[in-house]
């Protein structure tokens, strides 16, 4: 059993179960009782910060993230070291600032990074085979969140399913001439996810039989300047699509500021949905497909302390897949 199996009987999120478990302030006698109620019915304990110790001898955890300005490695490492912080555990955040640079001198030193941590909490860091191979060899406790065909404990969304939501919503709408801002996989400040949710857009497409334009996959930064680079040399350059999906919010954020800038809107000229529902998604009525960030750092985090209270347990890597919800507001709307 896992904190996620709790949050999932209880109906709270992850964060809440933890807090409530815990037994720390700011969760109501409602929500804590429900956690009560759903542990006791499945079996489940919380790791003791007393025996934090149990698997190394710093009282450290890394959390290793692309980009430390980025909404979503922000809303994780806050989630993250929160359950460090209730289980006892101080934290080193260590943003690799998209330079590739910075990851080879971290990963290129694991022997000076494990003198200082006893485990580490990878956010989507695109790492190479021999990375993966020389962090699994380091004797450090490894987790990952949006990592897959790792060697330990990764929590995540299938990307390829959440682009296929976004994709489907807008076929649904009549829309059958798409674009797709996708993120970079050849740069330094490479998106992990991309690949995967260019899949599911494909996929997406292959299911009304319908192909990919190559003009029309246009590569972006996970940002909103990305986002409208990328619109802009799509509205310039290319035939304007009448619906784009763009791999992240703030890009969708950035194709909406490209399209007033040329006198366009969304959905009047173009529909635009995104991944993630970002807080600034609702303000500017952008349509998404949710994913439960904070969740995701919380649930990463909890499956590493258990692993460094309970070094000497035999359990196998565990991945696991949290769900995600398509959200229609007002920037797509049918094709006309």
């Amino acid at each position: 059993m896992t904190i996620q199996d709790v949050a999932v009987l209880s109906g709270l999120s992850i964060c809440t179960v933890s807090r409530a478990l815990r037994n720390l302030p700011n969760v109501s006698e409602k929500a804590q009782a429900k956690v009560a109620d759903a542990a006791a019915k499945l079996g489940y304990k919380a790791s003791s910060a007393a025996a934090r110790l149990a698997g190394g001898n710093t009282g450290s955890i890394a959390i290793i993230t692309p980009t430390a300005t980025a909404w979503f490695f922000a809303q994780a490492v806050e989630a993250a070291e929160e359950v460090f912080g209730d289980s006892g555990f101080d934290t080193v955040l260590i943003s690799l600032r998209g330079k590739s640079s910075v990851k080879r001198k971290i990963f290129g030193d694991l022997l000076g990074l494990s003198q200082r941590v006893d485990g580490v909490l990878l956010l989507n860091v695109d790492l190479s085979e021999s990375e993966v191979a020389l962090l699994a060899a380091s004797g450090l406790a490894v987790a990952s969140v949006g990592m897959t065909s790792v060697p330990w404990d990764n929590v995540g969304i299938d990307d390829e399913l959440a682009a296929w939501q976004a994709t489907s919503h807008l076929l649904g709408l009549g829309h059958w001439d798409l674009a797709v801002l996708s993120g970079r996989e050849t740069q330094e400040n490479s998106v992990l996810t991309a690949s995967d949710r260019l899949k599911g857009f494909s996929r997406a497409l292959k299911d009304h039989h319908l192909t990919v334009h190559p003009d029309l996959v246009i590569n972006s930064d996970s940002t909103i300047d990305g986002g409208r680079i990328a619109m802009n040399e799509l509205i310039a350059h290319r035939s304007l699509p009448t619906a784009v999906f763009a791999h992240c919010d703030e890009a969708a954020f950035g194709a909406l500021m490209a399209l007033r800038e040329h006198g366009l809107s969304a959905p009047k000229n173009v529909s635009v949905i995104g991944i993630d529902d970002h807080p600034m998604s609702w303000f500017l009525g952008l349509s998404t497909v949710a994913q439960p960030v904070a969740d995701q750092g919380a649930f990463a985090a909890n499956l590493l302390v258990d692993r460094l209270q309970n070094a000497d347990a035999p359990n196998e890597p565990s991945h696991h897949f949290l769900d995600t919800k398509l959200i229609e507001r007002k920037t797509t709307r049918r094709q006309r």
